[in-house]
């Protein structure tokens, strides 16, 4: 009898792990109790929390002896919590982080060589699980004990976060800078990036190609995972939480599941925005001191920070700290 996995969570992760394990005769299950291996990828950590501890979640329902295998962000601290729930149940958790290596691929998830994952969990599980994962993932980096790999994923992601954000910013100024400067008329607002790292996304927004399907929800996923993890060591990010928060702005106005590359869209006219299914007014509930997107636009609202403060919009650097 063939093996047979079951997945619950984003289903662009669940179509994705379906076809890689496709290729090695895996069956997808519709019950974790006729499973092997039970996968996971969630967006929210209480969805996360939902699917393993809720009455009919992954810990209650597995059989002993499963392989629970989660590919989802989240913080370490909630992975190493995971992780003994589910040993004193009997079952066997490997935390799996997925990571996108080019978000601006129109399809991130068609080939694993564009995943990677870090794999925690005892040796012996990860050791079991390997073909598995370096199916779903191109490169798979073992990291050791519970709640590893999700600190090697929230670092790589606070790099991910910092890279999007300058690329978006810069290609921003060029832009401004080509519209109201007589001297740099017909400069090309293309960014031209620094790094190799940097070139796929200078190129989608450029390009306004701001549609994939690895999303800004993916994306604030990732990024909150990150913040979480530095809460659990009262670490404070501005820069990380500066992005989370022009993320949440962007995802409130229609911008979810965009790519990340979208993001470009906050630094734009209206109309730009407007070109591509966002609308501003959906924000007016985040600003409780004006009720407009003032942005690109003259007016008088007030929006939550000192204007001499040198830093720019929503607070700017570590103006949405939760700290």
């Amino acid at each position: 009898m063939n093996p047979r996995f079951f997945f619950v969570g984003h289903e662009t992760v669940g179509a994705h792990v379906a076809r890689c394990l496709a290729d090695l005769g895996w069956e997808r299950a519709d019950d974790v109790a006729q499973a092997d291996v039970a996968f996971s990828y969630c967006t929210s950590s209480s969805a996360l929390e939902d699917a393993y501890f809720d009455g009919e979640g992954l810990v209650k329902r597995a059989r002993p002896g499963t392989l629970l295998v989660d590919l989802s962000p989240t913080s370490p601290s909630f992975a190493r919590e995971l992780s003994a729930v589910a040993t004193v149940n009997d079952l066997r958790p490997i935390e799996a982080p997925l990571s996108v290596i080019d978000p601006s691929l129109p399809d991130a998830f068609e080939s694993p060589a564009n995943l990677m994952c870090f794999a925690a969990g005892e040796p012996d599980d990860v050791d079991e699980a390997i073909d598995v994962l370096e199916t779903i993932a191109g490169t798979v980096e073992r990291t050791g004990a519970s709640g590893t790999a999700q600190l090697a994923k929230a670092a790589r992601t606070v790099q991910a976060a910092a890279l999007l954000a300058s690329v978006v910013e810069s290609e921003a100024l060029m832009r401004a800078t080509a519209n109201s400067t007589t001297s740099l008329d017909g400069i090309d607002a293309v960014v031209r990036p620094n790094t190799p790292d940097a070139a796929p996304i200078a190129s989608a927004v450029s390009t306004d190609s701001f549609e994939g399907s690895y999303t800004i929800e993916m994306f604030m996923a990732e990024v909150a995972a990150a913040m979480l993890a530095a809460d659990d060591v009262e670490l404070i990010l501005p820069q990380l939480e500066s992005v989370m928060h022009l993320l949440e702005v962007i995802a409130v106005i229609g911008g979810a599941e965009k790519a990340p590359a979208a993001l470009a869209l906050m630094y734009r006219e209206e109309a730009d925005s407007a070109a591509h299914g966002l609308d501003w007014t959906r924000a007016e509930d985040l600003f409780s001191d004006h009720d407009d997107h003032c942005h690109d636009h003259d007016c008088d609202h007030d929006h939550g920070y000192d204007d001499d403060d040198g830093f720019g919009m929503y607070g700017g650097l570590g103006g949405y700290s939760a700290n």
